[in-house]
């Protein structure tokens, strides 16, 4: 029998400390993680999307320990791992197919976010940090924020957003090229 395992303050520190030193870009990427999962269980045809994501994420965190020990890598793939896994027992418990357009736009949006994180790891690791931070926050935030970057990076802002702009088209490029390829 299996014993329950529920997420402490503790243990979120660690997985927090796991995604990275910073305690902000932590924050930040563990929110990238969780919308994530919540996209694919949902594109899957899961009614249950936001708590197939929580259950991943509780996952990941119980097994942090002897994950830290045995993986290298970008975290954000462990996760997406574990929620294949997460996946398939929701399928065996619930054998209710999604539709079949939409589970065709879910293939689809699955294989643009494969093609996207292909494209972003051909990046350099300035141009990744730059765009990656570049569209974060919403609003005012994302403004002020815009204008963090800039000064950091000692540039005026349009030349900021020329460079976010190139950055962006060369990835759409690379996406585009990405789906064209024949399938494997």
């Amino acid at each position: 029998m299996k014993k329950e395992w529920f997420l402490t303050q503790e243990a979120f520190d660690a997985l927090l400390d796991w995604l990275d030193p910073n305690r902000d870009a932590a924050a930040l990427k563990y929110e990238t993680i969780r919308s994530r999962l919540i996209k694919i269980f949902a594109c899957r045809g899961c009614l249950e999307a936001e708590d197939l994501a929580d259950e991943t994420i509780n996952r990941v965190t119980s097994k942090l320990p002897e994950i830290q020990t045995a993986y290298t890598g970008e975290p954000a793939r462990y996760f997406y791992g574990v929620a294949n896994k997460v996946h398939l027992e929701y399928v065996r418990r619930r054998p209710v197919p999604p539709l079949p357009d939409q589970k065709a736009g879910c293939e689809q949006a699955e294989l643009e976010y494969a093609c996207l994180d292909r494209c972003i790891a051909k990046l350099t690791s300035e141009q990744r940090e730059l765009v990656l931070s570049y569209y974060q926050e919403e609003k005012q935030a994302k403004i002020e924020h815009r204008k963090l970057i800039a000064s950091r990076l000692g540039i005026a802002a349009n030349a900021l957003r020329i460079r976010a702009h190139r950055i962006r088209t060369s990835l759409q490029e690379c996406v585009k090229e990405c789906l064209e390829e024949p399938a494997v």
